[in-house]
């Protein structure tokens, strides 16, 4: 199709067709805990389905090495305190860590002052781990953006937020604290909404074949290469990282590694476009953030 879908393309580094980036969110048991409390540990399929985790990083991080590559993982600030040596792993591998709640709360349900409390929280885990290094990137669980996020994530210094899904191209989140980069995604592109079936959880969803999954997300991918868009997968380790369903991450991370997109961090992406904002070579929409 030729017609023109995006009225303002971002100017995308010499050769690429638009940018993608493959971000996983390892939220381990974290939100076990938080809905079961003492009860959770009684439900012991859910917490080894969560805890997949724990096999399914290391798997993704031997992908990772073999094709030369660095992603973005995502971890609750609770999974940076308790399974501190995945970070580690994350790390040592060069890939970018950001942040994704504190027990992968739902944010906008949230008393006063409770988001600004778990967001600090957050932060601190990570300074902790990370040797005073505060991540610069933000997903809120189950995209659960509030209204005051943006600005507090602005006065902590982030540059970048992924829980929206408002534009095909990076956009501004504009608040009384200052201007955030939103790096928007897609149903479509979050395994969730694929595969997940968790009955401690309560929830599940119609099962889909890896080859479904794997046609909605190439065909998000293929259109967002026609017409210069941004690509993000929204994918969990214990969810995409079983066998036959890592099957297609690693053959859609195959093909992406060889362009002609360009593959990069979400932290590494919000800065190109930071950059382009700056020197006036690209104009996002400016979401004002109205109630």
């Amino acid at each position: 199709m030729t017609f023109e879908m995006i009225s303002n393309p971002v100017p995308w580094p010499a050769g690429s067709r638009g940018a993608a980036s493959v971000s996983f969110d390892v939220d381990l048991d974290s939100m076990l805990e938080l809905e079961h409390g003492e009860h959770a540990r009684q439900r012991m399929a859910g917490r080894s389905w969560l805890r997949y985790d724990e096999v399914a990083v290391p798997r993704l991080l031997r992908l990772y090495r073999e094709l030369g590559i660095k992603q973005t993982f995502f971890f609750p600030g609770w999974c940076i305190e308790n399974y501190a040596y995945l970070v580690e792993a994350c790390v040592e591998g060069g890939h970018e860590i950001a942040l994704h709640g504190y027990q992968h709360e739902v944010i906008n349900r949230l008393a006063p002052g409770e988001e600004e409390r778990l967001l600090d929280r957050t932060i601190a885990a990570a300074e902790a781990l990370l040797a005073g290094v505060i991540p610069t990137g933000w997903r809120s669980p189950l995209y659960s953006l509030s209204q005051d996020t943006p600005r507090l994530l602005v006065e902590r210094g982030f540059t970048y937020d992924a829980s929206l899904m408002g534009d095909d191209v990076p956009y501004i989140l504009r608040s009384s604290a200052g201007d955030l980069l939103e790096l928007p995604s897609e149903w479509a592109n979050d395994d969730w909404s694929h595969y997940a079936v968790a009955p401690d959880l309560d929830y599940a969803t119609q099962v889909r074949s890896p080859s479904e999954a794997a046609g909605v997300y190439r065909a998000e991918l293929e259109s967002a290469r026609r017409h210069g868009a941004l690509w993000i997968a929204v994918w969990h380790p214990n969810v995409s990282g079983r066998m036959a369903r890592f099957e297609v991450v690693a053959d859609i991370l195959t093909e992406l590694a060889q362009g002609p997109m360009w593959l990069a961090p979400l932290g590494t992406i919000a800065g190109y476009v930071n950059d382009r904002i700056a020197d006036g070579s690209f104009n996002p929409r400016v979401d004002l953030l109205r109630t």
